[in-house]
């Protein structure tokens, strides 16, 4: 498992900015929802009502209830320092003997976690994280197998891939996590040069912040483990025999405006008509609603294909149609265009099959 460095506030240079400075070792903290095995050696034989072995889950407000102990806080510590506190409450209980008790106390299961992920991604807002198939309830302490599964769902990495990755504009160098008062400040551009990254793993109630840059960098347009592999984007070829047909195709992260073209099959042919071909672009910012449109003649975006004014790169949900322009005209395209971002329509046609 990577070192994770461990951040302490320890003051404030003004009312929302923080100095941080690195200590330990993280350990994947306990969220609510989260399973843990305890076993104490000897137990066996006693009722079941008379055993502390069992499996447990941590609460929504982040308690754990053990039978006849006052319930623990263990969102947010790991699961040493829960052990250790019912440790001590089972000897000061005088259930046991400091001498005789042998406890343990392991994950069984790492819950789904939900967390806000906002800035720069694709698609702001609440992510839920860590979804797996959950294991039996009702196993008993002394045979229930541990999991001792690592979650890789449960870092700072895949919880911005699963708001839909980094924007090309965003400020990986100073990605913001804040966890109840706390806030840390992480560089997550070893993602693209090959660094060392201090993925942190998070816990439920997490906020993650993305700030964005003035600027794009196309360094950030390819698969990492923070963009996505592949993105949708909307083909139309409006022209003879399907002049209304729009494709949905998934194109590698990466690609530019005149690979969808060549995807949409707007390239080659006999008819004279293909020499004037004219294809157009429409990308659609889903976060302020800005949209930006290019348009160019088949040969000019092939010829220029190094501009990228001219050959931008495909960002998810782009619409690209091709159309002749003795055949079809710019109104055509934007009426199939508007089919396709219309939900209503999209509905109906649905239900109409």
């Amino acid at each position: 498992m990577l070192k994770l460095v461990k951040y302490f506030i320890i003051g404030a240079i003004s009312t929302t900015a923080l100095i941080l400075t690195s200590s330990d070792v993280w350990a994947l903290p306990l969220s609510p929802g989260d399973r843990l095995r305890l076993f104490i050696p000897g137990e066996e034989d006693l009722p079941n009502n008379e055993r502390f072995s069992a499996t447990y889950e941590v609460n929504l407000d982040g308690m754990l209830n053990v039978p006849y102990l006052e319930p623990f806080s263990a969102a947010g510590k790991e699961i040493s320092e829960v052990e250790a506190q019912i440790k001590q409450a089972l000897i000061t209980g005088g259930f046991f003997q400091p001498q005789s008790l042998l406890l343990s106390l392991e994950i069984f299961e790492w819950a789904p976690i939900q967390v806000s992920v906002g800035g720069a991604v694709f698609y702001p807002g609440r992510v839920l994280i860590n979804e797996t198939e959950s294991k039996g309830r009702e196993l008993p302490a002394q045979i229930a197998t541990l999991s001792g599964d690592y979650p890789p769902e449960r870092y700072l990495t895949a919880a911005i891939l699963a708001a839909g990755g980094v924007k090309p504009n965003a400020d990986i160098s100073q990605v913001r996590l804040l966890r109840g008062k706390q806030e840390q400040v992480l560089d997550l551009s070893g993602e693209f040069t090959g660094a060392p990254v201090e993925d942190v793993p998070l816990i439920a109630g997490d906020q993650i912040i993305v700030p964005d840059l003035d600027s794009t960098r196309n360094e950030l347009v390819r698969l990492s483990q923070i963009t996505p592999e592949t993105i949708t984007v909307y083909l139309s070829n409006l022209t003879s025999p399907n002049p209304d047909e729009v494709q949905t195709n998934e194109l590698p992260y990466g690609s530019r405006f005149s690979q969808a073209v060549v995807v949409a099959n707007c390239l080659g042919g006999s008819s004279p008509v293909n020499s004037k071909r004219r294809v157009l672009l429409v990308q659609t910012d889903r976060q302020t609603g800005e949209t930006k449109t290019f348009e160019s003649k088949v040969e000019d975006l092939l010829e220029n294909s190094a501009d990228p004014t001219v050959n931008p790169f495909l960002m998810p949900e782009d619409s690209v149609a091709c159309y002749d322009s003795t055949v079809s005209n710019v109104n055509n395209v934007f009426n199939v265009l508007r089919n396709v971002l219309n939900p209503i329509r999209l509905l109906q046609d649905i239900f109409s099959n």
